[in-house]
């Protein structure tokens, strides 16, 4: 790779994302970073500096990890995922059992509050799941093919009865995700059958650690201690919690630097994790995380409908540049859409390689003429730029013309969900919502997904089959070999280009401990930290 070229890349803003950058910079990160720094050296006030915006307050409404504070805490679920390896923990729930046929889960509640002081009973879990199936967002798709509207019973006041349409062997790894809602409080605000839809996308319904102060989609919440959380407190906790949206990496980093923020994107690119790590006021955490970067490439759009073209794409991305050059081998090559930590990930498997020459034969089997493809990049994360720039730049080399089109995350993954909208690629992060298999190729490739979770439009019988069996089955050797022949067909069918596991090197002040990291959630629950 050329000088010119490794130039070019680490470019900070490019002609074709310089209006969205700096927009977003303008209106939202410098904003932020205007702000008095002795309101951030307050001792029991955290300010985060999030590169998304927090568009909405409803834990149901959204599925990502760009936002996922304000869900963990302002809101609890019957379980959560903690620490790494990631383990599936007991929380409002005190206990569980699962029937013999795998279709019922019972579960009982601890003794818990609602931030308005009342109770969270079972009646409380049986509507947050109604919602979720009504409404059919967020992470609606976990659910919707186990469970049935009606069938999510409240036994009595501290018992509730999940009955599964089917046995799942993923439920309950799901079970965080329904984040439980204050029932009262919600149809007190309910208008024209929206479930609160309007209300809670600006207020509160939780029982989390933290309960909501205030809140502006144009710049994210503030959050204070909810001292009568079930959990308890020790002698070491924050009083407030803010989260910001700075968009633009370089007030993030600056920030970071100066002190006005205590914690920041642990995911930023490597020159500016290099530069955190040089300031005295920062501290960079690192852990292993199970987080794949990848492209998702459109499968049912001419010409990426045509396996040809799509291997020659996975042949045209230059994999060792991208990690040795551009990530400083920050990061691990991983060749199938399955991080390499996780159970289930097929060993041996190589994956394609940086080799034009096989890219140009696979072309030259693609039917004349090929149209202008869009290439998409996460406008603020630097790396999806970079990726969308090595890839455009080799595309050229090739004939193909490409543009790129740069935009916020709320704006990209609307348009993931939509078959015209979407880019023809897109690269970006698969995080971990639950430590199985399930969570990457079941989620990404699977048919009955699309349009949700499967954002490629891909299908395949086979690998449907395979990813069915895995669902169903508490067999873990069947499991494993199925997510691991799944995983390798959707390679081989170059459904997207696959290229890196990640770690997760999360900058945070050095006046701050008690950071708790998890690859489900990336060490945004707060409850855990104070400041020294």
């Amino acid at each position: 790779m050329t000088q010119r070229l490794l130039r070019t890349l680490m470019r900070p803003s490019l002609k074709d994302l310089a209006k969205t950058a700096l927009l977003s910079g303008l209106a939202l990160g410098l904003a932020f970073t205007a702000a008095p720094t002795h309101e951030a050296e307050a001792k029991d006030k955290f300010i985060f500096a999030n590169s998304s915006a927090y568009n909405t307050m409803d834990p149901q409404a959204l599925f990502d990890v760009g936002r996922v504070a304000y869900r963990l805490n302002l809101y609890d679920g019957l379980m959560r995922w903690l620490d790494n390896p990631p383990k599936l923990n007991l929380w409002l729930a005190e206990s569980h059992k699962i029937s013999s046929d795998g279709k019922k889960y019972t579960f009982k509640l601890k003794d818990a509050k609602f931030h308005d002081g009342s109770p969270v009973e079972a009646k409380d879990v049986v509507y947050s799941t109604e919602r979720i199936l009504a409404l059919k967002k967020g992470a609606a798709s976990l659910f919707v093919k186990v469970l049935k509207p009606g069938t999510t019973k409240a036994v009595d006041p501290k018992t509730v009865e999940f009955n599964l349409v089917k046995p799942s062997a993923i439920f309950l790894a799901t079970i965080p995700e329904i984040h439980i809602m204050n029932s009262d409080l919600m149809k007190k605000h309910e208008k024209g059958g929206d479930w609160s839809s309007a209300w809670v996308s600006k207020n509160d319904a939780g029982s989390g650690s933290f309960k909501l102060k205030r809140y502006d989609p144009a710049k994210g919440f503030l959050a204070e201690r909810f001292t009568d959380h079930f959990y308890g407190w020790g002698d070491k906790y924050l009083d407030e919690i803010e989260f910001r949206t700075v968009v633009e990496i370089n007030s993030r980093v600056l920030g970071m630097m100066k002190g006005d923020f205590h914690g920041a994107d642990g995911y930023m690119p490597q020159d500016q994790i290099k530069r955190l790590r040089t300031s005295k006021n920062v501290n960079v955490m690192e852990q292993e995380s199970m987080r794949i970067f990848y492209f998702i490439i459109h499968n049912a759009r001419a010409p990426m409908n045509d396996i040809h073209f799509r291997k020659a794409l996975s042949y045209a991305f230059d994999y060792d540049g991208f990690i040795k050059n551009i990530l400083s081998n920050s990061v691990a090559r991983n060749p199938v859409p399955l991080p390499n930590n996780i159970w289930g990930a097929p060993s041996g498997v190589k994956g394609y390689t940086f080799d034009l020459k096989k890219a140009a034969e696979h072309l030259a089997k693609v039917k004349k003429p090929i149209r202008e493809i869009t290439i998409g990049a996460l406008a603020g994360y630097g790396q999806t730029e970079q990726a969308a720039v090595l890839l455009q730049n080799a595309l050229a080399k090739l004939g193909v013309k490409s543009k790129i089109v740069a935009e916020t995350w709320p704006v990209a993954s609307g348009k993931m969900r939509n078959e015209q909208q979407m880019y023809d690629l897109l690269p970006l992060w698969k995080s971990t919502y639950y430590a199985d298999p399930n969570n990457w190729v079941g989620e990404m490739y699977y048919s009955p997904n699309v349009g949700s979770r499967n954002n490629s439009w891909y299908k395949d019988a086979q690998v449907d089959k395979w990813i069915a069996e895995a669902i169903e089955t508490t067999d873990r050797k069947v499991r494993e070999a199925n997510y691991a022949k799944a995983a390798t067909k959707v390679m081989d069918d170059a459904a997207g280009i696959f290229v890196y596991n990640t770690k997760w090197f999360g900058p945070y002040s050095k006046k701050v401990d008690g950071v708790r990291f998890s690859p489900i959630g990336n060490a945004q629950e707060m409850r855990w930290v104070y400041f020294k």
